[in-house]
């Protein structure tokens, strides 16, 4: 058995699990790389990401680089004499830090690659209606999300399912396929395969406010599937034509209504507890709503206060 001495690379709440479950396990985590603390909020306080203040709690090594090639940032980490690096949800690697250690450094990453590869492999995999996703780890190299395939393990997306949930459940099988992976390491019975290239390869580009916006006259699906692949976060929006009012809101949470009409698309129907938007095969029933300077709100609570008029509509 090899004598595993591990950095641990991530930022966010998903690589905090992975991180954790390696604790628990009693490896030697030598120093946790996180982002900078950056300022956050109406105060502007520097806020710390959640991946240092899981470390911190566990006194360990904590490093945070603003230049990963940054000469006493290398010098720090080849001082830990790390020979093992896991990354979840960091930034890409230069060379000079992913190749340092001697057992490499391995990814995890929330998709089946080689689809996916990118930043929100979560939100594209239901944005595109897939019906399955999973976990993969692989050996870093100088591109980004290609390298050599050690494990992968698939699950299920639930027709209902959102972002958020989805984000839970990959984390937590994440949290196992990294510990298999070290143990496979550490035993030396560590095998890889290439990810095998083809023009259908899908990409999890990064979200902007452009492909976040919903396009009413999409098909029923495509507008539902890119709801809940936003929700919560960053959520997709639209704008709202209310008598003199356009406000940029946030939907975040729908059903499907298949039905005949002759309403022109985006158009607004109400009742006393009912939000509904015209398409052009049924409509999208809201459930959950934001608008702007507001908390979010389920629809009665919405119609408890704010009324629509009879022209309203959503573009």
């Amino acid at each position: 058995m090899k004598d595993l001495r591990i950095v641990f690379m991530g930022t966010p709440d998903f690589a905090v699990t992975i991180l954790q479950s390696l604790v628990e396990n009693n490896y030697n985590i030598v120093g946790v790389i996180t982002a900078p603390d950056k300022p956050a909020g109406r105060g502007r306080k520097l806020h710390e990401s959640a991946v240092k203040q899981y470390a911190a709690s566990q006194k360990l090594n904590i490093l945070q680089p603003t230049n990963l090639k940054d000469e006493t940032f290398i010098s720090e980490l080849k001082a830990l004499h790390a020979n093992l690096q896991i990354v979840v949800a960091f930034r890409m690697l230069p060379k000079v830090v992913w190749q340092l250690p001697e057992y490499g450094t391995f990814n995890l990453h929330a998709s089946l690659l080689p689809n996916y590869r990118g930043a929100a492999p979560i939100n594209w995999a239901i944005i595109n209606g897939e019906h399955k996703t999973g976990v993969s780890t692989f050996f870093i190299d100088d591109k980004i999300d290609t390298g050599d395939m050690i494990l992968q393990e698939e699950i299920n997306i639930d027709p209902k399912e959102n972002a958020g949930s989805l984000h839970d459940k990959l984390m937590h099988l994440g949290s196992e396929l990294v510990l298999k992976t070290v143990k496979l390491i550490e035993s030396g019975t560590v095998k890889t395969v290439p990810q095998i290239e083809t023009a259908d390869i899908k990409t999890a580009y990064k979200l902007n406010r452009d492909n976040c916006k919903i396009d009413w006259n999409a098909s029923i699906d495509t507008i539902y599937n890119l709801i809940r692949g936003l929700s919560p976060y960053p959520a997709a929006w639209c704008s709202l034509i209310n008598g003199n009012d356009t406000l940029d809101i946030k939907i975040y949470s729908t059903e499907k209504e298949i039905a005949n009409h002759n309403l022109e698309t985006g158009t607004v129907v109400t009742s006393k507890k009912e939000l509904k938007v015209a398409i052009k095969e049924g409509y999208i029933n809201i459930i959950q709503i934001k608008l702007p300077g507001k908390k979010l709100m389920d629809i009665p609570a919405l119609l408890n206060g704010y009324s629509f008029k009879t022209d309203a509509k959503m573009l």
